[in-house]
């Protein structure tokens, strides 16, 4: 998958490689955590260098909603979108709502080549939904 994209294989991409596609929508700390488990002498910076070469070359896809630290996913090449949850934070994949893409067709493209559309819902997560879990004292 490296050498496809014209990377070079090294241990530190291939562990947050690997991060990513087993931690759907992880944060860059949650990844650094995950990668030291396999590569303890990882640098904080060899996994900023990793993901930023990894979402350059379109192997991962970088996200950030509002109010959140940027994460990382796995599912590129699609045009899909997220619901976030406003309590928890918990992120999920949501393919567009009708057809292939009609999110990428605008009112005016005032002349772009559109090939994106970023879409996020907002709402609350089944579980924060439930409310709180009674205290069982």
């Amino acid at each position: 998958m490296l050498r496809g994209a014209g990377l070079r294989v090294t241990r530190p991409r291939m562990a947050v490689l690997g991060a990513v596609f087993a931690h759907a929508h992880a944060d860059t700390d949650s990844i650094i955590g995950v990668v030291r488990r396999e590569l303890p002498e990882v640098s904080h910076q060899a996994v900023y260098d990793s993901l930023h070469a990894l979402t350059a070359a379109r192997l991962v896809r970088r996200i950030q909603p509002a109010g959140s630290v940027a994460r990382y996913e796995s599912r590129v090449g699609d045009n899909h979108h997220h619901v976030v949850c406003r309590s928890c934070g918990d992120i999920a994949d949501v393919d567009c709502a009708v057809g292939e893409a009609p999110c990428l067709t605008a009112s005016d493209d005032r002349g772009y080549s559109i090939d994106e559309a970023e879409v996020n819902y907002w709402g609350l997560c089944p579980a924060c939904s439930a409310g709180p879990v009674p205290d069982r004292a």
